[in-house]
């Protein structure tokens, strides 16, 4: 079955609520969608929204990679060389993980309609139903609190905290939560590259006895060799984000010793979940765990994301709430959410279907 149109366009979409990382505040996010249609009628859908300071590639560039004129190419091939497809897209894409990721999803979602199956069992599914955290920005200790009951009461029960501006902030506001929450609720930070070495010395010891399950790039990419210092009970519970890129960065990663215990795909990092599996099998063989995170982001690449993470044995950890903040979406579909436990779709593809209305 032949590929007859492709289609790429961009919509800004904002943010139900605005929220601080350590280095910048986001109101409203820019995702690209990619259509790719068969002769038949069939429509795989793609989703990209790359971080430019973290992958170097912006959304707006991402719709002008797509609508370049390579894609014409594809233009009359059979969905049954999709793989081939994606060769070729890698190699005139290079080191352009979101224009790819965007290319590989909405493949993978055509691929899997066509045979009549969900991305996942193309892999072959290993797991189904782990729960997702949901994601707190910087902010004071009461906005936090009044935000994480809300979440409590929506049956989420693993907060992520973002922290990294300030130490000793970070400490109270944690604490907090923990004075709150201990025993409700599972707290992970995310220091998005915000501190020293120094810093994550004092936080861990300040934190110790509250049972924070992960901290996420705790130190800028690059420096990361510093963790090396700390013991193995500390980095363990270390998850690299800005650090792995793709499976060339996690080859480096993984050597030991491991500076880090997890690995946080991002298929927007990545560029899909066909590069997001070569990470996931050098994690494997490493004997890391992965923790699938997400930015803000469509049901399309949400969905392929928990796809390719329950088609991996070593998935230990979901961070994908990235739609759920979205003003508005293009799709609905694609998994269910029941008590905070994300299940897929069992509709083939991504399970996706045009949001009504």
């Amino acid at each position: 079955m032949k590929i007859n149109s492709i289609t790429a366009w961009l919509e800004k979409l904002p943010l139900t609520r605005p929220y601080s990382i350590a280095y910048k505040t986001i109101t409203d996010t820019e995702i690209v969608f990619l259509e790719i249609r068969l002769e038949n009628g069939l429509i795989g859908t793609g989703a990209s929204n790359p971080f430019a300071e973290v992958v170097g590639e912006s959304p707006s560039e991402t719709l002008a990679h797509l609508r370049s004129g390579f894609l014409d190419c594809f233009i009359g091939k059979d969905i049954l060389i999709w793989n081939q497809l994606l060769d070729e897209a890698a190699r005139h894409y290079q080191h352009l993980p979101g224009t790819l990721a965007a290319i590989d999803i909405a493949l993978h979602d055509l691929f899997g309609q066509f045979l009549g199956i969900g991305v996942a069992d193309i892999y072959g599914k290993k797991m189904d139903g782990l729960p997702t955290s949901v994601t707190i920005g910087i902010k004071d200790s009461a906005q936090m609190l009044e935000e994480a009951r809300g979440y409590f009461d929506l049956g989420f029960r693993i907060l992520k905290v973002k922290t990294g501006r300030d130490v000793e902030a970070d400490i109270e506001r944690v604490a907090r939560l923990w004075e709150n929450f201990s025993g409700k609720m599972i707290i992970r930070v995310d220091a998005n590259q915000g501190y020293d070495l120094g810093g994550l010395e004092k936080f861990l010891q300040a934190t110790r006895s509250m049972d924070i399950e992960l901290i996420e790039q705790p130190l800028a990419a690059g420096a990361d060799r510093a963790l090396s210092n700390l013991p193995w009970e500390d980095r363990k519970q270390l998850v690299a984000d800005e650090s792995l890129l793709d499976a060339s960065s996690s080859l480096s990663l993984a050597e030991l010793p491991h500076r880090y215990g997890v690995f946080n795909i991002k298929l927007m990092k990545a560029g899909g979940i066909r590069e997001a599996k070569d990470i996931a099998l050098i994690a494997r063989h490493a004997g890391i765990s992965l923790f699938w995170g997400c930015n803000d982001e469509s049901r399309v690449s949400i969905s392929a994301a928990l796809h390719a993470a329950y088609s991996c044995s070593n998935t230990r950890f979901l961070d994908l709430d990235g739609s759920f903040d979205l003003s508005k979406d293009l799709v609905e579909g694609g998994f269910l959410l029941r008590e905070g436990c994300m299940y897929l779709s069992d509709q083939p593809g991504l399970g996706l279907t045009p949001q009504k209305g």
